[in-house]
């Protein structure tokens, strides 16, 4: 697979990248990849990327930063090629921006060098409820994070 970052992710933060072999499970009756599995692959692909910027995995976060979570709330995507069962792609992931509580990902999938994929999403970095421990409530990002997740 070609590991060239395409120009859609390019930019002032770290940029993550990951393998995918596409599953027969991914796909619709057609044999492509029906797309809410694409969002998938790319929820996998921002725990990822928060992973090499911090050195963490999602539930050691939690100790370190009081991270309880990061769900999306907005998100688009534009599906340039269609990805079928048993294509070899890959993944590139940064951060477009980052504000009090909130950060901007980019993702692309590739396949065979190609932009088949491009989706952005808004996150929030979401902490426990003091009020309510089982609900998340929007949180300030760590400078420490934001800072990890900025190239150099």
């Amino acid at each position: 697979m070609s590991g060239q970052v395409p120009d859609f992710v390019k930019g002032d933060f770290i940029v993550n990248s990951r393998d995918v072999t596409v599953e027969w499970g991914h796909c619709d009756p057609a044999g492509i990849v029906f797309h809410p599995r694409l969002i998938e692959y790319f929820d996998w692909a921002c725990a990822l990327l928060l992973q090499k910027a911090t050195g963490l995995k999602k539930s050691e976060m939690h100790e370190v930063y009081g991270f309880a979570g990061f769900p999306i709330v907005d998100l688009q995507a534009k599906f340039l090629l269609p990805i079928t069962y048993g294509d070899d792609v890959k993944i590139f992931s940064t951060v477009s921006g980052i504000k009090r509580s909130s950060i901007g990902v980019k993702h692309c999938l590739t396949r065979n060098g190609e932009v088949a994929v491009e989706c952005t999403q808004t996150r929030v970095w979401c902490v426990a409820d003091p009020a309510d421990p089982k609900k998340l409530k929007g949180g300030a990002v760590p400078d420490e994070v934001v800072a990890r997740l900025r190239r150099g």
